[in-house]
């Protein structure tokens, strides 16, 4: 991992995007971060882009998040979620100076991403889930968890508003709330044993 920001705190104004793959559970799982940042008292805004309705093919997801309450669309990317391989490229590209490109390191990036404006954030998230789950699908759906759970802990969102989610959106069905917040502690403890204090200037309050 890469820091180079050391710009003052952005509290309650960023744009974060998502950049995935369709059919792999994504878009319940970044709708759950949105989710989050509403029950925080913070008005956000979501928007699929150019959502792909074949499964395989890229889509993206992205949220703004004003305070001021702004509803539009702007240009940049404050955070970069880039954890689909055919969209990398452009999804790099699009992070504003001083951002964040949030990927999988399981496998390392090719030597063209090395930026020196903005901080790379490599999160192990499939070798995480391939140590903690057996099933080959909750491996994949819940590598979409354990970034929601690093997010929150890098935002600052309360862990139990998160919690509270998933206790209501699978409710009835409780078995799927134990490995689903074992996936979001997962990414929380990985930031809290990984990231410097200080080394990320985005906040949700």
């Amino acid at each position: 991992m890469t820091q180079t920001n050391t710009t003052e705190t952005k509290i309650n104004d960023f744009v974060i995007r998502f950049a995935n793959v369709n059919g792999t559970g994504s878009a319940s799982a970044n709708a759950l971060f949105t989710k989050a940042v509403f029950r925080m008292g913070v008005p956000v805004t979501p928007k699929n882009i150019f959502p792909s309705n074949i499964q395989g093919l890229p889509t993206w997801y992205e949220a703004r998040v004003s305070e001021k309450g702004y509803l539009g669309r702007r240009e940049g990317v404050d955070l970069m979620v880039a954890v689909n391989p055919q969209s990398m490229k452009k999804d790099y590209a699009d992070v504003m100076e001083g951002g964040y490109f949030v990927y999988d390191s399981s496998k390392p990036l090719p030597p063209e991403y090395k930026r020196e404006d903005i901080t790379h954030i490599g999160i192990p998230l499939m070798e995480m889930c391939n140590a903690a789950f057996t099933d080959a699908r909750q491996r994949q759906l819940f590598k979409n968890i354990v970034y929601v759970g690093a997010l929150v802990s890098l935002f600052g969102i309360d862990f139990s508003v998160i919690e509270q989610l998933i206790g209501e959106q699978f409710k009835g069905k409780e078995k799927l709330i134990e490995p689903n917040i074992k996936a979001l502690k997962m990414g929380e403890t990985w930031v809290l044993e990984n990231m410097e204090p200080g080394a990320f200037n985005l906040r949700v309050e």
